[in-house]
């Protein structure tokens, strides 16, 4: 048994190295001068959950957090404008983001998100 705790210790330490590389890549964790302590500490507090909210993220859907990223920020917002009016409009969604929102059992953005009608 003796050997299945070293591997089991081997492979947190490999995570939690990875935690922090990606802390220092993915979510750009760099030095930030804050000059007050409760500032610093809420500064690595909202880092350190935004990672969690990545692990999380991984482990539901299955995938690695650059392709998950990837496919969500393919959704636009475009802001269309004519003779009755002005009106706001996300792109269809693709499969791999109506996936990635129904395993998260995320409600997809409206289609149409904000509507303006001219006035006469």
């Amino acid at each position: 048994m003796l050997a299945e705790d070293i591997a089991l210790g081997y492979k947190q330490l490999l995570e939690v190295e990875r935690g922090w590389r990606d802390m220092k890549q993915v979510i750009d964790l760099r030095p930030v001068y804050h000059r007050k302590e409760e500032r610093i500490r809420a500064h690595v507090i909202l880092c350190c959950l935004a990672l969690l909210l990545i692990r999380i993220t991984e482990t539901t859907t299955g995938s690695t957090w650059p392709v998950i990223r990837r496919d969500l920020q393919r959704i636009a917002l475009g802001t269309f404008a004519g003779p009755a009016g002005t009106f706001r409009q996300r792109t269809e969604l693709a499969k791999a983001q109506r996936d990635i929102l129904g395993q998260l059992a995320i409600d997809p953005p409206p289609r149409i998100f904000q509507l303006t009608a001219e006035t006469p």
